[in-house]
């Protein structure tokens, strides 16, 4: 198991990142797939037509996400836990990204998933 942190700008609100990132509309909007998401603890979810699926844990309005992610029909004995943490940037928002407990196998794929799918599809959808 591997952990991966980074960091991303996005130029827009707190705000409008968290409704991006948690308001089932929107996310069909800058991902243009399907999505699954209740902003509530305990629900599960779904996005990229089912490409990424998992729990929610925790929601801090306008300032951070929690979430277990499944990988495959192997539930891990370790929970895959991703945390998004929003602060205000002077370009918008600074988005704070931990992803613990990666299996070594999904490790590459959920990196560049990370920074040219989900986070680069989020920043390109706010500066169109």
């Amino acid at each position: 198991m591997k952990d991966y942190k980074n960091y991303y700008i996005v130029s827009a609100s707190p705000e409008e990142v968290y409704l991006a990132l948690t308001l089932e509309s929107t996310i069909m909007l800058w991902t243009g797939d399907k999505a699954e998401m209740v902003a509530e603890p305990g629900t599960e979810f779904s996005m990229w037509d089912g490409s990424i699926i998992g729990k929610n844990i925790e929601f801090e309005t306008n300032k951070k996400i929690v979430q277990e992610w499944y990988f495959g029909e192997d539930e891990a004995e370790i929970p895959s836990i991703v945390t998004i943490k929003l602060h205000e940037h002077k370009q918008g928002t600074s988005v704070e990204l931990r992803h613990v407990n990666i299996p070594d196998d999904a490790f590459e794929d959920i990196c560049e998933g990370w920074d040219y799918t989900y986070f680069a599809e989020l920043i390109d959808f706010y500066e169109d």
